[in-house]
């Protein structure tokens, strides 16, 4: 049965990577006959097209030809295996990034309009659920009926509950509520989808102290995490975001949403390598099981390496 679930697991997540892995790695292993400067050269921009960055994309590099020289590999084709290691050593490898899921928490989730927020707090509701943990949600982006209105409906497919005020009411006032029902209810998990409105860091931060403030004095004893979403299609507009953010707010972890609709999945890689920010989650799919728990060696083999690659790899093994 682990093994089953394994193997959904990495074919959901080559699948949700396809785009990534046919438009930039497609070719270049199987159109060079040897490992020399050229095949180097175009390695690299492929890397740089895939929004690595030009930083993170020179260090791959760098490092894949020192393994290269070590293992005495001449063949483009057996480079693959040598490229999707060094591309899982430039991601950071946390010893218990889901800490929160074992503690009564109160998790935090931001994130601008449009990159799957709402979305990302029902999915992750859901698995928590199904897991056997008591969820809350708090709709405190309370700037947008919709967002209200969408977490309801999450809340609904999920079958969760969702403390929520009205559209414009203060995001602190339903926090304050919503804490109030997580002790009411003995909740394990409190998850607050507040607004992420980066035009205005400044009013971004002050409004986060707030409903922070009212977390930490209404539900103290709680375990804290903060996640900011991103929408992976948009590159290295989202490294930007992720700077502004952490710039505005103390920040845990990443959700990248949207890899299966984007060539550019090597942003997942550059925020950790360049910021130093985790990824905890990516979204590869529409389907709750498309929101997965982020494995650096099983993305790097997904992005890099072709399905039955993986399937002999493990044959081997």
């Amino acid at each position: 049965m682990a093994e089953e679930k394994k193997k959904g697991f990495f074919g959901r997540l080559a699948a949700g990577l396809a785009k990534t892995r046919d438009s930039i790695f497609g070719g270049i292993f199987t159109s060079y006959a040897e490992l020399d400067d050229d095949f180097y050269e175009e390695l690299e921009e492929m890397l740089i097209m895939a929004d690595m960055g030009m930083e993170t994309s020179e260090t791959i590099i760098a490092e894949l030809k020192d393994k290269v020289k070590e293992r005495r590999v001449h063949d483009p084709e057996k480079c693959r295996e040598l490229l999707a290691e060094v591309i899982s050593d430039q991601m950071l490898k946390l010893t218990d990034p889901y800490a929160f899921e074992h503690e009564k928490s109160v998790v935090f989730v931001i994130g601008v309009n449009g990159v799957g927020k709402t979305t990302t707090i029902g999915k992750l509701a859901a698995q928590l659920k199904r897991e056997g943990k008591r969820v809350l949600l708090a709709a405190a982006d309370t700037f947008r009926a919709a967002a209200i209105d969408q977490l309801k409906e999450w809340g609904t497919r999920a079958g969760v509950e969702v403390i929520a005020g009205q559209e414009g009411s203060d995001p602190a006032s339903v926090v304050f509520d919503a804490c109030q029902a997580a002790k009411a209810r003995r909740t394990d998990i409190l998850i607050v989808d507040t607004a992420g409105r980066l035009h205005n860091k400044k009013n971004l931060m002050e409004e986060l102290k707030k409903i922070s403030r009212v977390a930490d004095r209404e539900f103290g004893d709680a375990y804290r995490e903060t996640l900011v979403v991103l929408d992976g299609t948009t590159g290295q507009n989202a490294m930007a975001q992720a700077r502004d953010f952490t710039e505005a707010v103390p920040i845990d972890g990443i959700v990248l949403t949207k890899l299966d609709g984007t060539a550019k999945g090597g942003v997942v890689v550059a925020i950790q390598s360049e910021l130093g920010l985790p990824v905890k989650y990516i979204g590869v799919g529409e389907g709750i099981d498309d929101l997965q728990k982020f494995d650096p060696d099983a993305f790097a083999k997904a992005m890099v390496l072709r399905p039955e690659e993986e399937d002999k790899e493990e044959e081997d093994e």
